[in-house]
Protein backbone atom coordinates (compact mmCIF):
# COMPACT_ATOMS: atom_id res chain seq x y z
CA UNK A 1 0.00 0.00 0.00
CA UNK A 2 1.16 3.91 -1.30
CA UNK A 3 1.75 5.67 1.72
CA UNK A 4 -0.69 8.82 2.06
CA UNK A 5 2.27 11.02 -0.28
CA UNK A 6 2.93 8.67 -2.91
CA UNK A 7 6.48 7.67 -3.65
CA UNK A 8 7.45 5.62 -5.78
CA UNK A 9 10.15 4.42 -8.80
CA UNK A 10 12.72 4.73 -5.62
CA UNK A 11 16.28 4.04 -7.25
CA UNK A 12 18.74 2.31 -5.87
CA UNK A 13 16.33 -0.21 -5.12
CA UNK A 14 17.40 -4.14 -5.31
CA UNK A 15 14.69 -6.39 -5.25
CA UNK A 16 15.43 -9.88 -5.48
CA UNK A 17 13.74 -13.35 -4.42
CA UNK A 18 10.39 -11.42 -3.18
CA UNK A 19 12.64 -9.17 -0.93
CA UNK A 20 14.48 -6.06 -1.07
CA UNK A 21 18.54 -7.20 -0.80
CA UNK A 22 21.28 -4.69 0.56
CA UNK A 23 22.44 -1.95 -1.83
CA UNK A 24 25.94 -2.13 -2.28
CA UNK A 25 28.05 0.27 -0.81
CA UNK A 26 31.61 0.83 1.01
CA UNK A 27 32.54 3.33 4.07
CA UNK A 28 32.36 6.82 3.32
CA UNK A 29 30.60 6.67 0.17
CA UNK A 30 27.58 9.04 -1.35
CA UNK A 31 25.25 7.12 -2.81
CA UNK A 32 22.56 8.97 -4.80
CA UNK A 33 18.87 8.26 -4.90
CA UNK A 34 15.71 9.47 -6.69
CA UNK A 35 12.37 8.83 -6.37
CA UNK A 36 9.19 10.07 -7.75
CA UNK A 37 6.72 11.58 -5.01
CA UNK A 38 3.25 13.13 -5.83
CA UNK A 39 0.59 15.44 -3.77
CA UNK A 40 -2.89 15.90 -5.44
CA UNK A 41 -3.69 19.42 -5.94
CA UNK A 42 -1.46 21.75 -6.07
CA UNK A 43 0.16 22.06 -2.66
CA UNK A 44 3.80 22.16 -2.79
CA UNK A 45 6.06 19.49 -1.29
CA UNK A 46 9.77 18.83 0.91
CA UNK A 47 11.13 15.35 0.90
CA UNK A 48 14.36 14.04 2.58
CA UNK A 49 16.23 10.64 2.52
CA UNK A 50 17.16 9.64 5.65
CA UNK A 51 20.14 6.88 6.40
CA UNK A 52 19.60 4.68 9.89
CA UNK A 53 21.80 2.02 11.10
CA UNK A 54 21.30 -1.44 12.44
CA UNK A 55 20.02 0.27 15.90
CA UNK A 56 17.78 2.57 14.07
CA UNK A 57 20.05 5.21 14.88
CA UNK A 58 19.80 7.93 12.19
CA UNK A 59 23.17 8.98 10.70
CA UNK A 60 23.07 11.02 7.64
CA UNK A 61 19.92 12.54 6.44
CA UNK A 62 19.56 15.02 2.91
CA UNK A 63 17.05 17.01 1.37
CA UNK A 64 15.87 15.94 -2.26
CA UNK A 65 15.31 18.58 -5.00
CA UNK A 66 13.03 18.24 -8.07
CA UNK A 67 15.65 18.92 -10.13
CA UNK A 68 12.85 19.52 -13.40
CA UNK A 69 10.06 21.75 -12.10
CA UNK A 70 7.01 19.78 -13.19
CA UNK A 71 8.86 16.25 -13.32
CA UNK A 72 7.65 15.63 -9.62
CA UNK A 73 11.17 13.43 -10.15
CA UNK A 74 13.24 13.97 -6.32
CA UNK A 75 17.34 13.70 -6.56
CA UNK A 76 19.15 14.15 -3.90
CA UNK A 77 21.90 12.02 -1.75
CA UNK A 78 23.19 10.24 1.38
CA UNK A 79 26.88 9.18 2.54
CA UNK A 80 27.35 5.87 4.22
CA UNK A 81 29.23 6.96 7.70
CA UNK A 82 31.16 3.44 8.14
CA UNK A 83 31.21 -0.49 7.37
CA UNK A 84 28.16 -2.61 8.58
CA UNK A 85 24.63 -2.55 7.64
CA UNK A 86 22.09 0.13 7.36
CA UNK A 87 18.57 0.84 5.63
CA UNK A 88 17.49 4.45 3.82
CA UNK A 89 13.88 5.70 3.75
CA UNK A 90 12.55 8.58 1.84
CA UNK A 91 10.37 11.35 3.80
CA UNK A 92 7.67 13.54 2.22
CA UNK A 93 5.43 15.81 4.10
CA UNK A 94 3.11 19.23 2.77
CA UNK A 95 1.64 21.83 3.99
CA UNK A 96 -1.32 23.90 3.47
CA UNK A 97 -3.45 26.43 5.18
CA UNK A 98 -5.79 23.42 6.34
CA UNK A 99 -3.43 20.56 6.82
CA UNK A 100 -0.05 18.93 7.27
CA UNK A 101 0.33 15.55 5.57
CA UNK A 102 3.45 13.47 5.58
CA UNK A 103 4.35 10.35 3.32
CA UNK A 104 6.91 7.99 3.91
CA UNK A 105 8.91 4.95 2.10
CA UNK A 106 9.92 1.56 3.08
CA UNK A 107 12.89 0.27 4.65
CA UNK A 108 15.72 -0.07 1.92
CA UNK A 109 18.46 -2.07 2.88
CA UNK A 110 22.09 -0.70 2.43
CA UNK A 111 25.07 -2.83 3.38
CA UNK A 112 28.88 -1.00 3.42
CA UNK A 113 31.72 -3.74 2.51
CA UNK A 114 35.27 -2.90 3.65
CA UNK A 115 37.00 -0.57 0.70
CA UNK A 116 38.25 -3.99 -0.99
CA UNK A 117 34.83 -5.23 -2.02
CA UNK A 118 35.24 -1.96 -4.47
CA UNK A 119 38.93 -1.17 -5.16
CA UNK A 120 41.68 -3.30 -5.83
CA UNK A 121 44.29 -4.30 -8.76
CA UNK A 122 44.13 -7.96 -8.85
CA UNK A 123 47.43 -9.74 -10.42
CA UNK A 124 47.26 -13.60 -11.50
CA UNK A 125 50.05 -16.02 -11.28
CA UNK A 126 50.34 -19.72 -11.00
CA UNK A 127 52.78 -20.28 -7.98
CA UNK A 128 54.09 -23.83 -9.85
CA UNK A 129 55.39 -21.53 -12.56
CA UNK A 130 57.30 -19.07 -10.82
CA UNK A 131 60.58 -20.31 -9.68
CA UNK A 132 60.21 -22.89 -12.14
CA UNK A 133 63.38 -24.69 -13.81
CA UNK A 134 63.83 -26.03 -17.34
CA UNK A 135 66.56 -28.45 -17.35
CA UNK A 136 69.17 -28.55 -20.35
CA UNK A 137 67.20 -31.86 -21.47
CA UNK A 138 63.96 -29.76 -21.77
CA UNK A 139 62.12 -31.03 -18.53
CA UNK A 140 60.76 -28.94 -15.65
CA UNK A 141 60.87 -28.23 -12.35
CA UNK A 142 58.05 -27.28 -10.72
CA UNK A 143 58.20 -24.07 -8.50
CA UNK A 144 56.72 -24.08 -4.97
CA UNK A 145 55.35 -21.51 -2.73
CA UNK A 146 58.85 -21.26 -1.49
CA UNK A 147 59.95 -19.95 -4.91
CA UNK A 148 56.85 -18.29 -5.78
CA UNK A 149 57.38 -16.02 -2.21
CA UNK A 150 60.44 -14.64 -4.69
CA UNK A 151 58.18 -13.02 -7.11
CA UNK A 152 56.26 -11.45 -4.47
CA UNK A 153 57.84 -8.37 -4.73
CA UNK A 154 57.76 -7.56 -8.37
CA UNK A 155 54.34 -7.98 -8.24
CA UNK A 156 53.61 -5.80 -5.35
CA UNK A 157 56.19 -3.21 -7.19
CA UNK A 158 54.12 -3.27 -9.97
CA UNK A 159 51.52 -1.42 -7.26
CA UNK A 160 48.98 -4.93 -7.14
CA UNK A 161 47.20 -5.19 -3.94
CA UNK A 162 45.18 -8.38 -4.80
CA UNK A 163 47.07 -11.64 -5.66
CA UNK A 164 45.19 -14.34 -7.03
CA UNK A 165 46.07 -17.57 -7.26
CA UNK A 166 44.45 -20.08 -8.91
CA UNK A 167 43.43 -23.68 -7.26
CA UNK A 168 46.41 -24.92 -5.13
CA UNK A 169 44.80 -28.44 -4.00
CA UNK A 170 45.43 -31.99 -5.44
CA UNK A 171 45.52 -32.12 -9.19
CA UNK A 172 43.63 -35.73 -10.36
CA UNK A 173 45.25 -37.97 -12.44
CA UNK A 174 42.62 -40.16 -14.26
CA UNK A 175 41.74 -38.44 -17.26
CA UNK A 176 44.61 -35.70 -17.00
CA UNK A 177 45.07 -33.17 -19.67
CA UNK A 178 48.76 -32.48 -22.00
CA UNK A 179 49.91 -29.45 -22.92
CA UNK A 180 47.39 -27.49 -25.33
CA UNK A 181 44.29 -29.95 -23.90
CA UNK A 182 45.34 -32.71 -25.17
CA UNK A 183 43.86 -35.92 -24.10
CA UNK A 184 47.16 -38.12 -23.95
CA UNK A 185 48.77 -37.03 -20.54
CA UNK A 186 52.84 -38.07 -20.50
CA UNK A 187 54.01 -38.90 -17.31
CA UNK A 188 55.37 -35.37 -16.71
CA UNK A 189 51.90 -33.52 -17.53
CA UNK A 190 51.15 -31.37 -14.53
CA UNK A 191 47.30 -31.28 -15.09
CA UNK A 192 44.86 -28.67 -14.77
CA UNK A 193 44.53 -26.94 -11.55
CA UNK A 194 41.01 -26.99 -11.97
CA UNK A 195 40.47 -30.63 -11.95
CA UNK A 196 41.02 -30.83 -7.89
CA UNK A 197 41.52 -33.61 -6.02
CA UNK A 198 43.45 -37.21 -5.42
CA UNK A 199 44.49 -39.46 -3.27
CA UNK A 200 46.64 -36.55 -1.73
CA UNK A 201 43.13 -34.96 -0.29
CA UNK A 202 40.31 -32.41 -2.08
CA UNK A 203 39.40 -28.77 -1.09
CA UNK A 204 40.65 -28.89 2.21
CA UNK A 205 44.45 -30.04 0.95
CA UNK A 206 47.89 -28.42 -0.77
CA UNK A 207 49.37 -29.81 -3.55
CA UNK A 208 52.47 -31.65 -2.83
CA UNK A 209 54.32 -30.18 -5.74
CA UNK A 210 53.93 -26.82 -3.84
CA UNK A 211 54.80 -27.73 -0.42
CA UNK A 212 52.92 -28.05 2.75
CA UNK A 213 50.09 -26.11 4.49
CA UNK A 214 52.79 -24.38 6.26
CA UNK A 215 54.66 -23.53 3.38
CA UNK A 216 51.40 -21.67 2.35
CA UNK A 217 50.32 -19.85 5.24
CA UNK A 218 54.00 -18.88 5.23
CA UNK A 219 53.21 -17.17 1.88
CA UNK A 220 50.35 -15.54 3.05
CA UNK A 221 52.13 -13.92 5.43
CA UNK A 222 54.72 -13.08 3.16
CA UNK A 223 52.72 -11.18 0.70
CA UNK A 224 50.76 -9.45 3.53
CA UNK A 225 54.39 -8.05 4.27
CA UNK A 226 54.35 -6.62 0.66
CA UNK A 227 50.60 -5.25 1.11
CA UNK A 228 49.35 -8.09 -1.23
CA UNK A 229 46.18 -10.15 0.03
CA UNK A 230 46.10 -13.53 -1.25
CA UNK A 231 42.30 -14.46 -3.10
CA UNK A 232 41.93 -18.16 -3.24
CA UNK A 233 40.12 -19.57 -5.90
CA UNK A 234 36.77 -21.39 -5.31
CA UNK A 235 36.47 -23.75 -7.78
CA UNK A 236 33.06 -26.23 -6.79
CA UNK A 237 34.05 -29.38 -8.61
CA UNK A 238 36.45 -32.11 -8.83
CA UNK A 239 38.83 -34.68 -10.86
CA UNK A 240 37.54 -37.83 -10.90
CA UNK A 241 39.60 -38.60 -8.50
CA UNK A 242 38.49 -36.62 -5.63
CA UNK A 243 37.61 -38.19 -2.12
CA UNK A 244 34.47 -37.19 -2.51
CA UNK A 245 33.31 -38.89 -5.44
CA UNK A 246 33.67 -42.45 -3.21
CA UNK A 247 32.48 -40.24 0.36
CA UNK A 248 29.74 -38.77 -1.15
CA UNK A 249 28.49 -40.29 -4.71
CA UNK A 250 24.99 -38.77 -4.61
CA UNK A 251 26.62 -35.40 -4.91
CA UNK A 252 27.38 -35.84 -8.81
CA UNK A 253 25.14 -36.02 -11.84
CA UNK A 254 25.21 -39.87 -13.35
CA UNK A 255 24.56 -40.98 -17.04
CA UNK A 256 22.13 -43.86 -17.39
CA UNK A 257 24.50 -46.74 -17.31
CA UNK A 258 25.37 -45.01 -13.65
CA UNK A 259 28.94 -43.75 -14.51
CA UNK A 260 29.67 -40.18 -12.89
CA UNK A 261 29.08 -37.01 -15.92
CA UNK A 262 32.01 -35.34 -16.55
CA UNK A 263 31.88 -31.66 -17.88
CA UNK A 264 30.99 -30.06 -20.61
CA UNK A 265 30.60 -26.63 -21.92
CA UNK A 266 29.62 -27.32 -25.46
CA UNK A 267 31.88 -27.59 -27.88
CA UNK A 268 34.43 -27.59 -24.98
CA UNK A 269 34.71 -30.85 -22.83
CA UNK A 270 35.98 -31.44 -19.24
CA UNK A 271 36.59 -35.09 -19.23
CA UNK A 272 38.81 -34.46 -15.96
CA UNK A 273 36.67 -32.53 -14.53
CA UNK A 274 33.21 -33.58 -12.71
CA UNK A 275 30.33 -31.17 -11.96
CA UNK A 276 28.61 -30.71 -8.41
CA UNK A 277 24.66 -31.90 -7.96
CA UNK A 278 23.26 -29.76 -5.75
CA UNK A 279 19.61 -31.21 -5.66
CA UNK A 280 20.34 -34.65 -3.93
CA UNK A 281 22.04 -33.78 -0.55
CA UNK A 282 21.92 -29.43 -0.78
CA UNK A 283 22.43 -29.58 3.16
CA UNK A 284 25.32 -32.03 3.01
CA UNK A 285 27.25 -30.03 -0.06
CA UNK A 286 26.57 -26.26 1.60
CA UNK A 287 27.65 -27.61 5.07
CA UNK A 288 30.80 -28.64 3.30
CA UNK A 289 31.46 -25.92 1.62
CA UNK A 290 30.84 -23.77 4.11
CA UNK A 291 34.07 -25.87 6.21
CA UNK A 292 36.11 -25.55 3.45
CA UNK A 293 35.52 -21.49 3.17
CA UNK A 294 35.69 -21.39 7.59
CA UNK A 295 39.33 -23.45 6.91
CA UNK A 296 41.40 -21.05 4.25
CA UNK A 297 39.76 -18.14 6.09
CA UNK A 298 41.62 -19.90 9.44
CA UNK A 299 44.69 -19.68 7.11
CA UNK A 300 44.44 -15.85 6.32
CA UNK A 301 42.69 -16.07 3.18
CA UNK A 302 39.68 -13.02 3.10
CA UNK A 303 39.38 -13.14 -0.81
CA UNK A 304 37.93 -15.68 -2.91
CA UNK A 305 37.35 -15.99 -6.34
CA UNK A 306 34.77 -18.10 -7.36
CA UNK A 307 35.00 -19.97 -10.40
CA UNK A 308 32.33 -20.32 -12.86
CA UNK A 309 29.69 -19.44 -10.14
CA UNK A 310 26.80 -19.48 -12.83
CA UNK A 311 27.13 -23.16 -13.19
CA UNK A 312 25.51 -23.57 -10.21
CA UNK A 313 22.48 -22.93 -8.52
CA UNK A 314 21.74 -18.84 -7.67
CA UNK A 315 20.11 -19.93 -4.29
CA UNK A 316 23.11 -21.77 -2.80
CA UNK A 317 25.19 -18.84 -3.37
CA UNK A 318 22.32 -16.46 -2.11
CA UNK A 319 22.43 -19.01 1.00
CA UNK A 320 25.95 -19.84 1.51
CA UNK A 321 27.16 -15.80 1.69
CA UNK A 322 24.73 -15.11 3.84
CA UNK A 323 26.27 -17.26 6.39
CA UNK A 324 29.73 -16.38 5.61
CA UNK A 325 29.13 -12.42 5.66
CA UNK A 326 27.14 -12.83 9.37
CA UNK A 327 30.25 -14.70 10.57
CA UNK A 328 33.38 -13.28 8.35
CA UNK A 329 32.50 -9.86 7.33
CA UNK A 330 35.14 -8.94 5.79
CA UNK A 331 34.90 -11.99 3.48
CA UNK A 332 35.10 -10.77 -0.30
CA UNK A 333 33.62 -12.63 -3.26
CA UNK A 334 34.65 -12.46 -6.94
CA UNK A 335 32.24 -14.10 -9.53
CA UNK A 336 34.44 -15.58 -12.34
CA UNK A 337 31.06 -15.76 -14.15
CA UNK A 338 31.04 -14.89 -18.16
CA UNK A 339 27.54 -15.76 -18.92
CA UNK A 340 24.15 -14.00 -19.55
CA UNK A 341 23.52 -10.93 -18.19
CA UNK A 342 20.34 -11.69 -15.87
CA UNK A 343 22.69 -14.69 -14.51
CA UNK A 344 25.54 -12.02 -13.75
CA UNK A 345 23.19 -9.98 -12.29
CA UNK A 346 21.54 -12.23 -10.09
CA UNK A 347 24.40 -13.31 -8.68
CA UNK A 348 25.40 -9.82 -7.52
CA UNK A 349 22.00 -9.52 -5.91
CA UNK A 350 22.73 -13.05 -4.05
CA UNK A 351 25.65 -11.57 -2.99
CA UNK A 352 28.78 -11.81 -4.76
CA UNK A 353 31.15 -8.33 -4.09
CA UNK A 354 32.25 -8.04 -7.94
CA UNK A 355 31.99 -9.59 -11.07
CA UNK A 356 34.03 -10.59 -13.99
CA UNK A 357 32.34 -7.99 -16.91
CA UNK A 358 32.17 -8.25 -20.90
CA UNK A 359 34.91 -5.53 -20.39
CA UNK A 360 37.47 -8.11 -22.14
CA UNK A 361 35.29 -7.96 -25.42
CA UNK A 362 34.60 -4.50 -25.54
CA UNK A 363 36.67 -2.61 -27.58
CA UNK A 364 34.76 0.13 -29.54
CA UNK A 365 34.23 3.71 -28.29
CA UNK A 366 30.47 3.16 -28.75
CA UNK A 367 30.65 -0.62 -26.87
CA UNK A 368 33.16 1.29 -24.38
CA UNK A 369 30.79 4.14 -23.28
CA UNK A 370 27.45 2.24 -23.36
CA UNK A 371 29.11 -0.71 -21.11
CA UNK A 372 30.70 2.03 -18.90
CA UNK A 373 27.72 3.95 -18.01
CA UNK A 374 25.38 0.46 -17.92
CA UNK A 375 27.94 -0.43 -14.66
CA UNK A 376 28.38 2.50 -13.73
CA UNK A 377 24.87 3.54 -13.47
CA UNK A 378 22.51 1.76 -14.30
CA UNK A 379 23.29 -1.86 -12.39
CA UNK A 380 26.03 -0.38 -9.51
CA UNK A 381 24.12 -0.61 -6.80
CA UNK A 382 24.03 -4.39 -7.06
CA UNK A 383 26.98 -5.74 -9.29
CA UNK A 384 30.44 -4.51 -9.24
CA UNK A 385 32.10 -5.08 -12.23
CA UNK A 386 36.38 -5.84 -12.03
CA UNK A 387 37.98 -5.18 -15.38
CA UNK A 388 39.74 -7.85 -16.56
CA UNK A 389 42.03 -7.61 -19.37
CA UNK A 390 43.27 -11.05 -19.99
CA UNK A 391 42.78 -14.11 -17.84
CA UNK A 392 44.19 -17.49 -18.63
CA UNK A 393 41.34 -18.99 -19.98
CA UNK A 394 40.96 -15.91 -22.68
CA UNK A 395 43.21 -14.44 -25.22
CA UNK A 396 41.55 -11.81 -26.94
CA UNK A 397 41.35 -10.97 -30.53
CA UNK A 398 42.45 -7.52 -30.09
CA UNK A 399 45.50 -8.43 -27.89
CA UNK A 400 46.65 -11.44 -30.74
CA UNK A 401 49.22 -9.28 -32.70
CA UNK A 402 50.97 -8.72 -30.39
CA UNK A 403 51.11 -5.02 -30.65
CA UNK A 404 52.73 -3.25 -27.21
CA UNK A 405 50.54 -0.05 -27.80
CA UNK A 406 47.27 -2.44 -27.37
CA UNK A 407 48.18 -4.23 -24.40
CA UNK A 408 48.62 -0.47 -23.04
CA UNK A 409 45.83 1.25 -23.73
CA UNK A 410 43.61 -1.68 -22.43
CA UNK A 411 45.20 -1.51 -19.16
CA UNK A 412 44.62 2.33 -19.02
CA UNK A 413 41.06 1.56 -19.96
CA UNK A 414 40.49 -1.02 -17.00
CA UNK A 415 42.42 0.35 -14.94
CA UNK A 416 41.06 3.84 -14.94
CA UNK A 417 37.09 3.00 -15.77
CA UNK A 418 36.67 0.92 -12.80
CA UNK A 419 38.15 1.04 -8.90
CA UNK A 420 38.59 -3.17 -9.98
CA UNK A 421 40.52 -4.44 -12.75
CA UNK A 422 43.12 -7.63 -13.41
CA UNK A 423 45.41 -8.89 -14.99
CA UNK A 424 46.92 -12.02 -15.81
CA UNK A 425 50.73 -12.61 -15.35
CA UNK A 426 52.56 -12.82 -18.85
CA UNK A 427 50.52 -9.87 -20.34
CA UNK A 428 53.03 -7.15 -19.11
CA UNK A 429 55.42 -9.17 -21.39
CA UNK A 430 52.62 -9.15 -24.34
CA UNK A 431 52.06 -12.65 -24.69
CA UNK A 432 49.66 -13.24 -27.66
CA UNK A 433 50.51 -15.78 -29.72
CA UNK A 434 46.86 -18.06 -30.11
CA UNK A 435 46.04 -21.60 -29.93
CA UNK A 436 44.70 -21.48 -33.30
CA UNK A 437 43.14 -18.87 -35.91
CA UNK A 438 39.57 -17.90 -34.75
CA UNK A 439 39.78 -19.21 -31.02
CA UNK A 440 40.90 -16.91 -28.10
CA UNK A 441 43.04 -19.72 -26.33
CA UNK A 442 47.05 -18.71 -25.60
CA UNK A 443 49.07 -21.29 -27.20
CA UNK A 444 50.91 -23.02 -24.90
CA UNK A 445 48.71 -22.16 -22.02
CA UNK A 446 49.79 -22.32 -18.78
CA UNK A 447 46.63 -24.39 -17.27
CA UNK A 448 48.35 -27.15 -18.86
CA UNK A 449 51.68 -26.66 -18.23
CA UNK A 450 54.53 -24.68 -16.29
CA UNK A 451 55.92 -21.91 -17.47
CA UNK A 452 59.06 -20.31 -17.62
CA UNK A 453 59.62 -16.51 -17.92
CA UNK A 454 61.97 -14.58 -17.52
CA UNK A 455 61.02 -11.78 -15.45
CA UNK A 456 64.86 -9.63 -14.81
CA UNK A 457 65.91 -10.32 -18.50
CA UNK A 458 62.67 -9.09 -19.99
CA UNK A 459 62.80 -5.96 -17.79
CA UNK A 460 67.09 -5.32 -18.71
CA UNK A 461 65.82 -5.73 -22.26
CA UNK A 462 63.14 -3.08 -21.37
CA UNK A 463 60.40 -5.94 -23.06
CA UNK A 464 58.21 -5.40 -20.44
CA UNK A 465 54.90 -3.42 -19.92
CA UNK A 466 55.74 -3.60 -15.76
CA UNK A 467 56.70 0.17 -15.50
CA UNK A 468 53.89 1.21 -17.65
CA UNK A 469 51.35 -0.81 -15.34
CA UNK A 470 53.10 0.41 -12.15
CA UNK A 471 52.60 4.21 -13.31
CA UNK A 472 48.82 3.44 -13.55
CA UNK A 473 48.44 1.74 -10.13
CA UNK A 474 50.44 4.41 -8.35
CA UNK A 475 47.73 6.92 -10.08
CA UNK A 476 44.83 5.09 -8.86
CA UNK A 477 46.24 4.79 -5.47
CA UNK A 478 46.76 9.11 -5.22
CA UNK A 479 43.61 9.61 -6.85
CA UNK A 480 40.27 9.51 -4.49
CA UNK A 481 38.17 9.69 -7.82
CA UNK A 482 39.63 6.87 -9.40
CA UNK A 483 38.60 4.66 -6.47
CA UNK A 484 34.75 5.00 -7.20
CA UNK A 485 32.77 3.72 -9.76
CA UNK A 486 29.28 5.74 -9.96
CA UNK A 487 31.33 9.38 -10.67
CA UNK A 488 32.21 7.81 -14.38
CA UNK A 489 30.91 10.69 -16.97
CA UNK A 490 31.90 10.27 -20.66
CA UNK A 491 32.46 13.46 -22.73
CA UNK A 492 31.70 14.15 -26.60
CA UNK A 493 34.92 13.64 -28.86
CA UNK A 494 34.95 14.14 -32.72
CA UNK A 495 36.71 11.42 -33.67
CA UNK A 496 35.43 7.61 -32.76
CA UNK A 497 39.19 6.61 -32.53
CA UNK A 498 39.65 8.54 -29.24
CA UNK A 499 37.66 7.82 -25.93
CA UNK A 500 37.11 10.71 -23.07
CA UNK A 501 35.86 10.13 -19.41
CA UNK A 502 36.19 11.89 -16.05
CA UNK A 503 36.08 10.86 -12.49
CA UNK A 504 35.39 13.19 -9.60
CA UNK A 505 35.67 12.69 -5.87
CA UNK A 506 35.16 15.85 -4.10
CA UNK A 507 38.15 18.14 -5.07
CA UNK A 508 40.18 14.94 -6.88
CA UNK A 509 38.93 15.23 -10.61
CA UNK A 510 40.43 12.73 -13.35
CA UNK A 511 40.33 13.86 -16.86
CA UNK A 512 41.13 10.51 -19.43
CA UNK A 513 41.59 10.35 -22.91
CA UNK A 514 42.66 7.55 -24.88
CA UNK A 515 43.64 6.83 -28.49
CA UNK A 516 41.61 3.52 -29.51
CA UNK A 517 43.82 2.89 -32.63
CA UNK A 518 47.15 1.20 -31.59
CA UNK A 519 48.47 1.54 -34.75
CA UNK A 520 48.50 5.23 -35.61
CA UNK A 521 48.69 8.76 -34.33
CA UNK A 522 44.63 10.41 -33.89
CA UNK A 523 43.63 13.37 -32.83
CA UNK A 524 40.38 15.18 -32.05
CA UNK A 525 38.74 18.29 -30.23
CA UNK A 526 37.00 16.65 -26.70
CA UNK A 527 33.87 18.53 -25.41
CA UNK A 528 34.08 18.95 -22.02
CA UNK A 529 30.48 19.35 -20.09
CA UNK A 530 31.86 21.75 -17.87
CA UNK A 531 28.45 21.56 -16.03
CA UNK A 532 29.23 17.35 -15.24
CA UNK A 533 32.92 18.33 -14.43
CA UNK A 534 31.53 20.56 -11.73
CA UNK A 535 33.08 24.10 -12.25
CA UNK A 536 32.77 26.23 -15.12
CA UNK A 537 35.49 28.52 -16.59
CA UNK A 538 36.85 29.05 -20.49
CA UNK A 539 40.50 27.73 -19.43
CA UNK A 540 41.64 25.30 -16.53
CA UNK A 541 45.14 23.72 -16.08
CA UNK A 542 45.75 20.23 -16.24
CA UNK A 543 48.86 18.17 -15.06
CA UNK A 544 49.31 14.47 -16.95
CA UNK A 545 50.18 12.10 -14.29
CA UNK A 546 52.02 10.00 -17.19
CA UNK A 547 54.67 11.96 -17.96
CA UNK A 548 54.06 14.95 -15.30
CA UNK A 549 53.80 17.76 -18.53
CA UNK A 550 51.80 20.75 -17.59
CA UNK A 551 48.80 21.68 -19.95
CA UNK A 552 46.02 24.53 -20.47
CA UNK A 553 42.91 22.67 -21.60
CA UNK A 554 39.53 24.75 -22.48
CA UNK A 555 36.22 23.34 -22.66
CA UNK A 556 36.62 22.11 -26.43
CA UNK A 557 40.04 21.15 -26.17
CA UNK A 558 41.91 19.39 -29.35
CA UNK A 559 44.08 16.23 -28.56
CA UNK A 560 46.73 14.06 -30.59
CA UNK A 561 47.93 10.53 -29.08
CA UNK A 562 50.63 9.00 -31.15
CA UNK A 563 50.98 5.14 -29.61
CA UNK A 564 53.87 4.54 -31.72
CA UNK A 565 57.30 3.35 -30.36
CA UNK A 566 59.49 4.29 -29.46
CA UNK A 567 57.95 7.06 -27.93
CA UNK A 568 54.62 6.12 -27.81
CA UNK A 569 51.28 7.84 -25.97
CA UNK A 570 48.45 6.08 -25.65
CA UNK A 571 46.38 8.07 -23.03
CA UNK A 572 46.26 11.26 -21.20
CA UNK A 573 45.19 11.09 -17.86
CA UNK A 574 45.06 14.71 -15.91
CA UNK A 575 44.54 15.59 -13.13
CA UNK A 576 42.48 19.20 -12.88
CA UNK A 577 43.24 22.31 -10.47
CA UNK A 578 40.26 23.14 -9.45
Amino acid sequence: MISRIPITDISPAVFFGGEFVAVKAIAKESISVSATIIIEGHETLTAEVCLYNGKEKMVDCQPLIQRWPGTDRYEGHFTVPAEGDFYFVIKASSTSLYRTVTGESEKYPVRADRDRALVGSWYEFFPRSEGAIRNPDGSVVSGTFATATKRLAGVAAMGFDVLYLPPVHPIGIAHRKGKNNTLDAKADDCGVPWAIGNSDGGHDAINPELGTMKDFEDFVKAAGKQGLEVAMDLALQTSPDHPWVKSNPEWFNKRADGTIAYAENPPKKYQDIYPINFDDDYEGIRNEVLRIIRLWVSKGVKIFRVDNPHTKPVHFWQDLLAIVHKESPEVVFLAEAFTRPAMMHALGKAGFHQSYTYFTWRTSKWELTEYGREVAQGTSAFFRPNFWVNTPDINPFHLQSGNPAMFALRAVLASTLTPSWGMYAGYELYEHRAFKEGGEEYMDSEKYEIKVRDWEGAGKKGLTLAPFIAQLNAIRKAHPALQRLRNLTFHDTDSDAIIAYSKREGKDLVLVVVNLDPSFAQGTTVHWNMEALGFNTNEFEVKDLLDNSTMTWSPHTYVSLNPTRPVGKVAHIVSVKI
